[in-house]
């Protein structure tokens, strides 16, 4: 997923002469091609995420479409003050590439952990969020990102995602569903995805079929879109790798509040509490009940 964006980035400046790629010392070798084209489009500016911050702000305001790429606690984090009032708060172009969403650095532990990325990124009005499933999503997530006029922040995997769309042309701004069915709907965000699929070929194999959609942009909602999405449905299951009590499935409590659609809400997430177990990715999935058996699991209990 992360080569997906970072490579349809990479075809963009080979027509554009506007793009400049700050690294705050990660993706060695992601940019060595581009790094010998256009050196004077790119810059490693180490271990100085406040700082990085700000000279992407600057740059933006000179009229570079900044690319600013690091992993997510030092895209968001250790800078949260500069990406407020730098970048969000004068409303400025920047794309925040964040890598490492959820778990995926696991087993590094929680200092590595992007589990609370989301409640940042919604205090932040005019930031554009988008969390993709699979390369395809994340191409689509690029390609928005650099046409926007407001500060986008994507938060990718970089795990060898596995593509779930077959579809290669798809409105990212919009949930898509994934599988049709009724009565339950289980709606997900990022790389969880494909323990959603997973959990769905569980369901299908038992005779049940609820309706799943990916909502790749989980900030701010398309709301008419997820109206029309959830028409018919009574109960809604939101999965992510992230705290449930804070992401997008909270994001979805607000939502269905004010919507006045007539479904229940259940949400599965990290525990909001510092995480010590050490294991793999798929470990912690299964720690936090977001793997394939819990979600399966999940819908049945609310059929």
């Amino acid at each position: 997923m992360r080569n997906a964006f970072i490579n349809t980035i990479l075809d963009a400046c080979a027509g554009r002469d506007d793009i400049f790629i700050i690294s705050g010392d990660a993706g060695l070798g992601v940019f060595d091609t581009f790094k010998d084209r256009h050196p004077d489009r790119f810059l490693n500016l180490g271990a100085a995420e406040q700082n990085m911050i700000g000279f992407a702000a600057g740059l933006a305001i000179t009229g570079y479409k900044v690319v600013l790429y690091n992993i997510i606690p030092f895209v968001l984090y250790r800078c949260y003050e500069q990406v407020r009032n730098d970048i969000c708060y004068q409303d400025l172009p920047v794309i925040l590439a964040g890598i490492g969403s959820g778990v995926t650095y696991a087993p590094q532990g929680m200092t590595h952990y992007s589990i609370e990325d989301l409640s940042l990124a919604r205090t932040m009005p005019n930031l554009e969020v988008f969390s993709p499933i699979d390369p395809v999503e994340a191409r689509l997530a690029a390609k928005y990102a650099l046409s926007a006029q407001a500060p986008v922040y994507v938060r990718l995997a970089k795990r060898g995602e596995p593509d779930i769309h077959r579809q290669q042309n798809l409105d990212i701004t919009k949930p898509q569903v994934l599988a049709e069915g009724e009565a339950v709907a289980l709606l997900c965000h990022g790389s969880i995805g494909e323990e959603a699929m997973r959990a769905v070929q569980i369901l299908h194999d038992a005779g049940i079929r609820p309706r799943v959609l990916s909502v790749p942009m989980v900030q701010p909602l398309n709301r008419p879109a997820l109206t029309e999405a959830l028409q018919g449905i009574g109960a809604v299951l939101t999965v992510e790798e992230h705290y449930h009590s804070c992401g997008f499935g909270a994001a979805m409590g607000e939502f269905l509040r004010e919507s006045g659609l007539a479904c229940s809400l259940t949400t599965l997430g990290a525990p909001s509490r510092f995480i010590h177990e050490i294991h793999d990715t798929a470990g912690m999935r299964r720690l936090f009940g977001i793997d394939a058996v819990s979600i399966a699991a999940a819908v049945r209990h609310l059929l």
